[in-house]
C-alpha cells in the first residue's frame, strides 16, 4: 500500500536544530576579588540521562585517581517521545505546488503530519553557581515558546516552516548522600516540546498546457443537434515555458465544420 521511498530527514534535522540551541553556553569562575579567573564553554551530546549518571557514579570517590572523572559541568538531551497533536490537523487534502525540474510536471505537497517532539535536556554540575548560570542562559529566551524556521525539503531551500519549541517545567536534583569525599552531582531536568510537521511524499502532475474552447449553438441544428462554428486553442508561448516562466499566449482560432472537425 505504502511503496516508493522518501525521505526528508525531519527528525534528524529536528535534534540537530534543537541541540543547536544550546551548544554556544559558558560557565565563568569568578576569585574572591570578582575577577573572571576562568571561562568554561560547556559541552553537550545527545546521550540519556542514565548514560551520564552512571558514568559519574562510576567515579564516587575523589581521592581514587585510578580512573578519569567525567568533567563537569555538562549538557545532554534526548528524545523521550513522538504524540501526535490533533488540534494543528490541517484539511487533508490541502496542497500547494512547487514547479518541477521537468518542465511539464509541477510537484504537489499535501499537507504534513503534526506532531509533536518531546526533547529533554539534563544540566549536570558539581557546584550550584554553575547549574544556576546554564539555566539562567536558557530559561529568558522561552516565554515559553521559542519559534525556530525550518526548510522541510532539501531540494526546495524556499520553502519554509516555523517550528515552536515550548519550554514545559524544570525539575532539580541534588545528589548529596554520601561521605565527604564523594562528588555531589547537580542535575536541572528541563523539559520541551518541539511541534513539527511530518510530510509524505512528494506527488508530481502534469501541466495544462493546451486549452480548447467550441464556440457554437446548442441544439441549433436539425433535431436539436449542436452547431459548431469555431474552435479557439490556447497554448504558451514559447511553447516549452514552465509554469513560473514570464510568458505569453498564443491563441488560434479555427473554423469547424457541421461536424466539429
Amino acid at each position: 500500500m505504502f511503496g516508493g521511498h522518501f525521505y526528508h530527514e525531519r527528525i534528524r534535522k529536528s535534534v540537530a536544530v534543537f541541540g543547536s540551541l544550546f551548544n554556544n553556553i559558558y560557565v565563568l569562575r569568578k576569585g574572591s576579588a570578582g575577577n573572571i579567573v576562568s571561562t568554561v564553554k560547556v559541552p553537550l551530546t545527545y546521550a540519556p540521562k542514565a548514560k551520564y549518571l552512571e558514568r559519574i557514579r562510576e567515579v564516587p570517590d575523589l581521592t581514587d585517581d585510578t580512573k578519569v572523572a567525567i568533567k563537569l559541568p555538562r549538557m545532554s538531551f534526548e528524545i523521550l517521545a513522538y504524540d501526535y497533536d490533533a488540534q494543528r490537523q490541517l484539511q487533508k487534502l490541502n496542497n500547494y505546488n512547487k514547479v518541477s525540474s521537468v518542465n511539464t510536471l509541477r510537484n504537489k505537497f499535501y499537507a504534513p503530519v503534526p506532531y509533536n517532539i518531546n526533547f529533554q535536556l539534563n544540566i549536570y554540575s558539581k557546584t550550584q553557581d554553575d547549574a544556576l548560570q546554564i539555566v539562567e542562559q536558557i530559561i529568558p529566551y522561552f516565554n515559553p515558546q521559542y519559534t525556530l524556521t525550518l526548510k522541510p525539503f532539501k531540494d526546495y531551500p524556499d520553502i519554509k516552516e516555523d517550528t515552536p519549541v515550548i519550554l514545559q517545567g524544570i525539575t532539580f536534583s541534588d545528589d548529596y548522600e554520601g561521605t565527604q569525599e564523594s562528588r555531589r552531582t547537580i542535575l536541572y531536568t528541563l523539559d520541551f516540546i518541539m511541534k513539527t510537521n511530518f510530510h509524505g511524499p512528494t506527488n508530481s502532475q502534469s501541466i495544462i498546457r493546451q486549452v480548447d474552447a467550441n464556440l457554437g449553438i446548442r441544439q441549433g441544428g436539425l433535431n436539436d443537434s449542436d452547431i459548431d462554428y469555431e474552435r479557439i486553442r490556447i497554448t504558451p508561448n514559447p511553447s516549452d515555458a514552465s509554469a513560473d516562466d514570464d510568458f505569453g499566449f498564443t491563441l488560434t482560432k479555427t473554423l469547424l465544420d457541421s461536424d466539429g472537425a
